[in-house]
C-alpha cells in the first residue's frame, strides 16, 4: 500500500519566512517587461482618476438641477406664471454627456491594463514553470528519494497557480486601491474639510476590524491549505490502490480515512470562511455609519448655504468608493502573504543544489583495458557514519552477466544507482572501458546503457511509441524485432488497433506481464552496449520467463548485463554473482564457487530449491 508519507504533500500555504527577499526575486522575473508593467500603471492611474472625476461632475448636473427646481419655485411665489422650470436641460445634457464619456474611457482604460497584466503575469509564469522544469532535470536522484511526488507537483501546479493569480490581479488593484485613496481624499478635501474629517474616522475604525479579523483569517486559511492537501492526498492514494483496497475489504476503512480528512477540511475551512467573510459586513457597517454622518451634516450645510447639493451628492458617492480601497488591501494582504510563501516553496526547489558536474573526459570508443567495468576500492553510503559498500572490487569482461542477488532490501539496488551515476561513490572508482566515470557526463555515460525496472514505466501513447523510446532513431523494423526478441509482438498483434493501441494513463489496459514485456523490448530497441536488468522478470509468468531468458542469451551475445534477480535458477550461469545481505556485499564468484563455500549464497540457493522439490 502506498503510504501517507506525513502529508508533504500538501500545500500549506503559511507565512513566507523572508517577504521582501522574496518579493524581490518574484519581481526580477517581471524585468523583461517593465515596459508593459509600466504601461499597466499608467492605464490603471487612468482608469482612476477618470473614475473619481466623475462624482463630482455628475454633482454640477444635480446642482444645476436643483438651482432650477429652486428659481421656479421662488418664481411661483413671486405670482410669475411658469409652464415649465427654469431647468438648463441642455447644460445638464452637457455635463452627463462628459460624465458617460469618462465612464467609458475609464472602463477602457481598465480593460486595457487588465489584459496586458493577463499577459505579463501568464509569462513571468511560464518562465517560472520552465526554469522549475530544467531544474528538476538537475537535480540529484537523491532529491526525489527524499521528497514526495505530491510535495514537487504540489509546487508545479497550486504554487504556480497562486503566484499567477495574483499577478494578474493584485499589481494593478495595489496601485488602483492608493490612487483611489489619495484621489477621492484629495477630491473631498476640494469639496468640504469638515465634511472630509468626518468620513476619516471611518479609516482607523476600518483598520481596527482589519488588524482583528485578517490574521485569524488567515491563521484558518493556513489550516484549510493543509487539511485539503491531505484530503488530495487520501483521494490520490486510494484511487491509486483501490484494486488493493478492494482485495483486503478496506473499503470502509478507507472511507473512513476519508470521512476523517474530510471532516477536519471541512471545520478548518467553514471557520477559514466564516472569519474570512466577517470583513465585509463590519466594513460595510463601518461605511454605512459614515455615510449618515456625511448625510447629515452635509444636509446642514446644504441648508446654510454652505455647500451645494450636487457637492453633498458626490461627497456620498466619495464616501462610498473611500472604504473600499481600505477592503481591498485588507484582502490582497493575505492574498500576497499567500503568493509569496507560494513562491518560496518554487525558489526553494531553484535554490537546491545541481548534481555536480564533473565531466573533464569523454568515453574512450573501445575498452582500454580487458574489463568493460571495474569497481575499484568502491566506498558507498547513503546515510553518514552508516557505510553500505565498502572497499569492493569487481572487474567485468566485455560480454560477461554479473548477477545481483540477496534478500528483499538487501542494497542490491544500489550497484545498479551507482553504475548508472544516480549517486556518486564516496571514495574508490568505477571505469567504464577504463575511464573512471565520475570524470565523464552522465548524459555520455547513459548512452551505453538500457535499463528494465521490476516497476514498468509507461506513458500514455501507443505501444509502438513506448518501445521506440528507447532509441528515436529506430526505424519501424528496429522496433517490431525489438517486440519479437522480447516476445511481446504476439500479444501486441492480437490487439484491436496493435501497435498503435494506445495506453492509458497507467497502462491499466494490458496485463502487468504484458507492460514488462512491452519494457524489455524498449531496452533491446536501446541496443546498448550494457543490459541492467533489476527484477526484470519478476512480473512475468514461468513460461514467459524461460522465453525471456532464451531470447536474452542471443542478444546479450557481445553484451554485458548486471542483473538483479531473486530467482537463483536464472542466473547460474553468470560470470560474476554478487551476494548481499543487510546492505553490505557478503560474498563475490561464480555459481560452483559460491556453493562450494557454503556460505549465504549456498544458504539462499538451497532454500529455494528445497521450496520447488516441496512445491
Amino acid at each position: 500500500m502506498l503510504s501517507m508519507r506525513n502529508g508533504r504533500g500538501s500545500a500549506t500555504i503559511q507565512r513566507p519566512q523572508s517577504f521582501w527577499k522574496t518579493t524581490g526575486r518574484l519581481f526580477r522575473y517581471m524585468k523583461p517587461w517593465l515596459l508593459g508593467i509600466l504601461v499597466v500603471l499608467i492605464f490603471a492611474a487612468a482608469s482612476v482618476i477618470l473614475q473619481i472625476r466623475t462624482p463630482k461632475i455628475l454633482g454640477e448636473a444635480t446642482t444645476e438641477l436643483f438651482k432650477g427646481v429652486m428659481k421656479g419655485t421662488a418664481e411661483l411665489k413671486a405670482g410669475i406664471g411658469l409652464t415649465s422650470l427654469p431647468v438648463n436641460f441642455g447644460k445638464i445634457g452637457h455635463i452627463l454627456v462628459i460624465v458617460a464619456i469618462l465612464y467609458v474611457g475609464s472602463a477602457l482604460f481598465g480593460i486595457i491594463q487588465q489584459v496586458i497584466m493577463n499577459w505579463i503575469a501568464q509569462k513571468v509564469v511560464y518562465q517560472l514553470r520552465r526554469d522549475l522544469k530544467d531544474k528538476m532535470q538537475h537535480l540529484p536522484i537523491n532529491y526525489y528519494d527524499t521528497h514526495s511526488n505530491g510535495d514537487l507537483m504540489s509546487r508545479m501546479a497550486n504554487d504556480m497557480d497562486n503566484i499567477g493569480g495574483t499577478l494578474q490581479q493584485t499589481l494593478s488593484q495595489m496601485v488602483t486601491s492608493v490612487l483611489t485613496f489619495f484621489g477621492v481624499l484629495y477630491m473631498m478635501l476640494t469639496i468640504s474639510g469638515w465634511l472630509t474629517l468626518v468620513a476619516l474616522i471611518s479609516v482607523p475604525l476600518s483598520l481596527l476590524v482589519v488588524m482583528i479579523v485578517a490574521p485569524r483569517s488567515q491563521k484558518f486559511f493556513a489550516s484549510q491549505q493543509k487539511n485539503l492537501g491531505l484530503l488530495n492526498n487520501t483521494v490520490e492514494e486510494t484511487y491509486a490502490g483501490h484494486t488493493v483496497i478492494k482485495t483486503f475489504n478496506q473499503e470502509s476503512n478507507a472511507q473512513e480515512q476519508f470521512e476523517e480528512h474530510n471532516q477536519k477540511y471541512y471545520k478548518s475551512a467553514w471557520k477559514a470562511q466564516f472569519v474570512s467573510s466577517l470583513i465585509f459586513p463590519l466594513m460595510n457597517f463601518v461605511k454605512n455609519l459614515d455615510y449618515l454622518a456625511v448625510a447629515v451634516i452635509g444636509g446642514i450645510q446644504v441648508a446654510n448655504g454652505q455647500v451645494t447639493l450636487g457637492n453633498v451628492q458626490a461627497f456620498l458617492q466619495y464616501t462610498n468608493q473611500f472604504s473600499q480601497p481600505i477592503t481591498q488591501m485588507a484582502n490582497l494582504t493575505n492574498t500576497i502573504q499567500a503568493t509569496i510563501a507560494s513562491a518560496e516553496r518554487v525558489f526553494a526547489v531553484l535554490d537546491e543544489d545541481d548534481m555536480p558536474n564533473t565531466a573533464t573526459a569523454e568515453l574512450p570508443a573501445q575498452a582500454t583495458t580487458d574489463q568493460v567495468i571495474e569497481f575499484d576500492h568502491v566506498n558507498f553510503q547513503y546515510v553518514p557514519e552508516k557505510p553500505l559498500i565498502e572497499d569492493f572490487n569487481l572487474k567485468v569482461k566485455p560480454g560477461a552477466m554479473v548477477a545481483i542477488v540477496g534478500p528483499t532490501g538487501a542494497g542490491k539496488t544500489t550497484i545498479i544507482n551507482l553504475l548508472e551515476r544516480f549517486y556518486d561513490v564516496d571514495s574508490g572508482q568505477i571505469k567504464y572501458r577504463g575511464q573512471d566515470t565520475h570524470a565523464v557526463s552522465r548524459m555520455d555515460l547513459r548512452k551505453h546503457f538500457a535499463m528494465v525496472l521490476q516497476d514498468t514505466w509507461l506513458f500514455t501513447g501507443t505501444i509502438f511509441d513506448n518501445i521506440k523510446y528507447g532509441r528515436e532513431d529506430a526505424t519501424a523494423d528496429d522496433v517490431y524485432a525489438a517486440a519479437k526478441a522480447a516476445h511481446a509482438d504476439t500479444f501486441i498483434r492480437q490487439l484491436p488497433q496493435g501497435y498503435d493501441t494506445v495506453l492509458n494513463e497507467a497502462a491499466t489496459n494490458i496485463s502487468q506481464g504484458q507492460r514488462q514485456l512491452l519494457t524489455i523490448a524498449r531496452a533491446f530497441v536501446a541496443d546498448p552496449d550494457v543490459l541492467i536488468l533489476d527484477e526484470a522478470t519478476s512480473s512475468v509468468d514461468t513460461r514467459t520467463e524461460m522465453l525471456i531468458q532464451q531470447a536474452m542469451t542471443r542478444l546479450l551475445s557481445g553484451r554485458t548485463s548486471f542483473v538483479v534477480a531473486h530467482r537463483l535458477s536464472t542466473i547460474q550461469n553468470a560470470e560474476n554473482i554478487v551476494v548481499m545481505n543487510h546492505g553490505q556485499i557478503v560474498e563475490t564468484g561464480n555459481h560452483q564457487s559460491l556453493l562450494a563455500a557454503n556460505g549465504f549464497y549456498a544458504d539462499l540457493y538451497n532454500s529455494q530449491f528445497a521450496g520447488n522439490n516441496l512445491a
